[in-house]
């Protein structure tokens, strides 16, 4: 690849020997090494506490890449650009130890002062790490500077305006990069192309046409390793506050004016801005949540959530959220936009369905006529599909539904890039499109607190689905209220 797409930049992992760090960023940095975007003019320096020497880590991020087709012909050349430090976040010496290591680094592979740093541990250090990041001086370059940090972005409103004072001491907005790698797959990122690049699209993209929007994210697993941290969670703020969310951003925005950054965040940000905060009754009418019980799937015996041996026995949280969610503007006044997100369901997928309504006069009669539905299958298999009616072979006019479909890969055959190594690109480029801003954040948790507020005062009869089905049966009857069921293909 040319030069000019060469990425310059120090790169410093806090949280270094992590599960994220193995799994995700060192395969994800690999790949750019390999396409070229990182060359000769990189480093990386991995953090945490363990002690560790520069070999041993080269060593473990060798290992992270060995799955790689090919990568056993330049992973030394790879890993050859890897520092490790033991690194006490709360200790002034460490900071110093490591700014004396990014200068060296900075001199000897010629990195013009760029430095990436990548908070990938506990939130709860995030505030600690920043200010000591402006305090000691590693922002004191000539190059940039960008912050990424992980969800979650606080636990609601107040903690996350609090985590973004204390990111704000040190990094301006626009150096802060919070990523949520939904918005870096393939399928998620396809979206605005569908609606603005395709005429036929953007002309029904509203009330006018569209009945109803659902977003579904289903999982088969349960809580796993994760049941600490998930009972303090529950669905609603795990995937809804910043996922389903951030899609939904992407469904009911307005046409930007040009394909800036600057210009579809503000698109979306006003999107979610229109959607309606439900209040008191409103939200039981428009909000399901629900919990995992016991199950039994392919003959093998599923424990309820409330049996993992890292939750509370009798834990009221949600593994399961559905919703009604309105936008109250020009473009989908009366549209329901349907969500849904929940753990130990019949199926892993994360799917959109733009259902269109249907003719006013029914030539071909109710029975036979299917709707037009345009279905973005975010993961797996990822494509997209158009539900259309045509004439069944023959004599006659009988109509007969068929599906249109597109299956999405690279061009030249090759895998397509996972959403880390997409979205890491993005940030050495200081494209920031596709991370959350602090206004979409703060907005998502307003609607989001309002509704935790309300399941506050009332005890949830749990658990309300089983392991394997397909969610609370009250998921189902919140469509079914308005004439709609559950897109399932």
């Amino acid at each position: 690849m040319a030069d000019k797409l060469e990425q310059k930049a120090l790169i410093t992992i806090f949280g270094g020997t992590g599960d994220l760090a193995n799994r995700k960023l060192y395969p994800s940095l690999y790949h750019l090494f390999r396409k070229g975007y990182l060359k000769e003019h990189f480093a990386v320096i991995g953090t945490a506490r363990r002690e560790w020497s520069d070999d041993f880590f080269r060593q473990k991020v060798t290992e992270s890449i060995q799955d790689i087709e090919g990568s056993e012909k330049d992973a030394e050349a790879f890993a050859s650009h890897f520092y490790y430090q033991s690194h006490d976040v709360t200790n002034r010496e460490s900071y110093v130890k490591l700014k004396n290591l990014s200068e060296k680094l900075d001199e000897k592979y010629q990195l013009e002062g760029n430095r990436l740093f990548y908070l990938a541990m506990a939130p709860n250090f995030f505030g600690t790490i920043a200010s000591r990041i402006q305090s000691e001086g590693f922002v004191d370059t000539e190059g940039f500077h960008r912050l990424i940090i992980e969800k979650p972005f606080g636990h609601d409103l107040e903690s996350a305006k609090e985590l973004n004072d204390s990111l704000r001491l040190a990094f301006n907005e626009n150096e802060i990069y919070r990523i949520d790698h939904y918005l870096g797959k393939e399928l998620v990122q396809n979206i605005p192309v569908l609606r603005f690049a395709n005429p036929l699209l953007n002309a029904v993209w509203n009330n006018k046409y569209i009945a109803n929007i659902q977003v579904s994210l289903t999982e088969t697993l349960g809580v796993e390793e994760r049941g600490r941290y998930y009972d303090e969670s529950g669905a609603i703020r795990d995937m809804i506050q910043n996922h389903t969310l951030q899609i939904v951003s992407l469904l009911a925005m307005n046409p930007p004016i040009d394909l800036t950054t600057e210009d579809i965040r503000n698109e979306k940000v006003r999107a979610l801005r229109s959607l309606r905060v439900y209040e008191g009754k409103e939200v039981a009418e428009n909000f399901v949540r629900g919990q995992y019980g016991a199950g039994e799937v392919d003959g093998e015996t599923l424990e309820s959530y409330r049996d993992d041996k890292n939750v509370d026995s009798a834990s009221t949280t949600d593994t399961f959220v559905a919703a009604k969610l309105m936008v109250d503007n020009d473009r989908w006044a009366g549209v329901p936009f349907y969500i849904r997100s929940g753990k130990r369901l019949n199926k892993k997928a994360t799917q959109i369905a733009i259902e269109f309504k249907k003719n006013p006069h029914h030539l071909f009669g109710d029975e036979s006529l299917a709707g037009n539905t345009l279905v973005i299958n975010v993961q797996p298999d990822e494509g997209i599909y158009l539900y259309l009616n045509a004439k069944k072979p023959g004599g006659g006019m009988e109509s007969m539904p068929i599906q249109l479909d597109y299956s999405h890969t690279s061009p030249d055959g090759s895998p397509i890039p996972e959403a880390y190594e997409k979205l890491i690109l993005d940030s050495l480029r200081g494209d920031a499109t596709y991370f959350s801003h602090w206004d979409e954040v703060s907005t998502s948790w307003n609607l989001v607190d309002h509704v935790i507020e309300e399941w506050n005062k009332e005890t949830p009869e749990f658990p309300n689905y089983a392991s394997g089905s397909t969610g609370p049966k009250a998921a189902d009857e919140l469509l079914a209220r308005d004439g709609f069921k559950w897109f399932d293909k």
